[in-house]
């Protein structure tokens, strides 16, 4: 199927805002690995009933590292799609239909959804991994501490509000 410069150029514009979305959250997951959970001045619970146990630090880290995983899976396919793309374009000797490419839609829509899967569970594992990093830090869901919650509380409610407004608009571009 041909796809017009005008197309393909919407196409290289979405996909670069993915790797850069996919960027700043992959810097978030540096920082937040930077820290150790481990130290005791790293806590700002006094109750010992309501500290973090180790095992929630392990989690804080494996969450980080799924949801790196997420990202780079995410963004290498991002950046193949749209070097696809640029090479299409580039490769067309034809002087009168220099700005056509040759892209296959159903590939290029397939990566695209496999791109926004990758971008949707990483957010999820970063998620989840800022659950625990204020569980470390503020103390753990069991004890109510209201820090706890109202921290916790936002991430919970708006970031899932905003992944199901990005999946629908990527199912919706997906099937139009």
């Amino acid at each position: 199927m041909i796809n017009t410069n005008t197309n393909t150029t919407i196409h290289i514009m979405a996909l670069d805002g993915i790797v850069n979305v996919n960027s700043l959250f992959t810097l978030a997951l540096f920082l937040g690995l930077a820290f150790n959970p481990s130290d005791p001045s790293y806590t700002l619970v006094d109750s010992k009933s309501c500290r973090a146990s180790s095992s929630m630090a392990e989690y804080l880290v494996t969450f980080h590292v799924y949801s790196f995983s997420s990202f780079l899976f995410s963004s290498l396919i991002a950046s193949s799609l749209k070097l696809a793309i640029r090479n299409a374009k580039d490769g067309n000797n034809d002087m009168e239909v220099k700005h056509v490419a040759r892209v296959n839609l159903k590939i290029l829509r397939i990566g695209i959804l496999a791109s926004a899967v990758g971008s949707v569970s990483g957010c999820v594992f970063l998620m989840l991994a800022l659950v625990n990093l204020v569980q470390i830090k503020l103390g753990i869901l069991s004890c109510w501490n209201w820090y706890t919650y109202s921290a916790i509380g936002p991430l919970v409610t708006l970031a899932p509000f905003a992944l199901v407004i990005y999946i629908g608009v990527v199912l919706h571009a997906f099937t139009h």
